[in-house]
């Protein structure tokens, strides 16, 4: 188990800012936390360099692009050494944006996003279950989704 690293009180404001708009400018993120932004520059260089902070990216919304249906795939392995092969094929398959080593029923859970339920069939037919070591899926398919969001900063 990794160790959690020690953020201190600027950290958390300033992860605050960043997480709730990735465009803020560093600028105006000093300005909020009272410091330089060289001080908010290095600060966010350091929690980059420690895996706090893991990338930033524009997120999509999918329906906006043409993708109307989203699932949630239980996959079932014939064999749990099979997994890493198994994985290998999952990333092939553009339409899976998750994948998951799980606990519990499935080896494997995956999150896909399709154009419609036909294009969903498409992908489980004819993509997911002729990769070798796939036994059998479960599907879900998601109706709405609530509310996606960050881990609190505590």
């Amino acid at each position: 188990m990794e160790e959690s690293l020690q953020i201190d009180s600027l950290d958390r404001k300033i992860l605050s800012l960043i997480t709730g708009n990735a465009r803020i400018p560093y600028l105006e993120v000093a300005r909020e936390c009272n410091v330089s932004g060289a001080a908010i520059h290095q600060r966010i260089q350091r929690l980059t360099r420690l895996g706090v902070i893991t990338g930033s990216e524009f997120v999509l919304n999918p329906k906006k692009i043409g993708y109307f249906t989203c699932a949630y795939i239980g996959i079932f392995l014939e064999s749990a050494h099979m997994y890493h092969d198994v994985v290998k094929k999952l990333r092939d398959i553009h339409e899976i944006t998750q994948c998951h080593y799980t606990t519990g029923n499935y080896s494997i859970f995956v999150k896909v996003y399709t154009k419609n339920n036909e294009d969903l069939k498409h992908v489980l037919v004819d993509k997911l279950q002729a990769i070798p070591g796939i036994a059998r899926t479960e599907t879900f398919i998601s109706l709405e989704e609530s509310f996606s969001r960050q881990l609190p900063l505590t």
